[in-house]
């Protein structure tokens, strides 16, 4: 089997070779910052309200605009957020997969295309897996947080403790099954058995495992740090269009300030992307390498 250090070694070159899982990388990441973006400059005006006294409708922004544009741009709007959102939301799905199998091509030295295969015949079990995991992620966790702020009333507070809670057992069962997305692309598991697959495997090498995660953090920390960007666009974008607003119109000024934020989110999610190829071929590759070593629980009698 590979060392871990060999393994994060190789999984660096297949990210910076194959242009192809690059690709989906990008597509992914860039989908996930624009809705992480528009998700965090919500929370942000929300925060801001609260603690003035005035916390936002749900709908306040869209109310807003209804105010200030005609009605068919109003609907045009509507209908291209409801279509982006939804993009955003399921894409980053079927880049995983397509991601996984492109990177197991690589590593068995086959040629590394059937993308789009990937992706779409890998979607509905990795989709289910991700959402079962839904409240692993800061922003989702963030939203839910936000909502019940907003009608929870009296509630609140338990229902946040709920949360919180929920977020913290999430990640815990995450880390155990880790390698299931793999287990669904590369061996055709379904998702019960990729679930059990990855928490046997996890289970049976932890130490390995461990180790590899802690080199891993450590190797992507300096890149990670990037995405601290995601938290400074919406201020740039607000800053920028506040300051022209001095000499120019306030529409002119947030349309430039607005222009200005989406070409640094377009820089940030060409980071992003790489370290999530760089990141999921890790464990690609990880898994392809357990899968090597005889399982523990098998005894031969022979």
């Amino acid at each position: 089997m590979m060392a871990p250090r060999d393994i994060i070694a190789r999984a660096w070159v297949i990210t910076k070779n194959e242009q192809q899982i690059r690709r989906w990388g990008y597509a992914s990441a860039l989908l996930e910052t624009l809705l992480n973006v528009k998700l965090f400059s919500y929370q942000v005006w929300f925060f801001i309200s609260y603690m003035q006294g005035d916390p936002i409708g749900f709908f306040q922004v869209e109310e807003m605009i209804f105010q200030s544009v005609p009605f068919w741009a109003f609907l045009t709007f509507i209908i291209f957020l409801i279509i982006l959102v939804i993009v955003e939301l399921l894409f980053p799905h079927m880049a995983k997969g397509a991601i996984i199998g492109l990177a197991a091509k690589a590593q068995k030295k086959e040629e590394v295309k059937g993308g789009l295969v990937l992706a779409i015949y890998n979607f509905f079990p990795i989709f289910a897996i991700h959402e079962f995991f839904i409240l692993s992620r800061i922003p989702a966790t963030i939203t839910v947080i936000s909502l019940l702020l907003r009608y929870g009333g009296a509630m609140a507070p338990l229902g946040i403790a709920i949360v919180s809670t929920l977020f913290l057992a999430s990640n815990i069962l995450k880390f155990f099954l880790i390698f299931a997305e793999e287990a669904v692309v590369i061996r055709k598991h379904g998702i019960g058995d990729a679930l059990k697959a990855s928490f046997k495997l996890v289970i049976s090498y932890l130490a390995h495992i461990v180790f590899l995660l802690l080199l891993f953090f450590v190797i992507v920390l300096r890149i990670a740090a990037n995405a601290l960007m995601i938290f400074l666009i919406p201020g740039i974008i607000l800053g920028i269009g506040f300051a022209l607003t001095f000499v120019l119109s306030h529409a002119l000024s947030y349309a430039i300030g607005g222009l200005i934020g989406l070409v640094l989110i377009i820089f940030a999610s060409y980071l992003f992307a790489y370290l999530e190829v760089f990141g999921q071929t890790v464990w690609t590759l990880t898994y392809m390498e357990l899968c090597k070593l005889k399982e523990l629980d098998i005894i031969d009698v022979d």
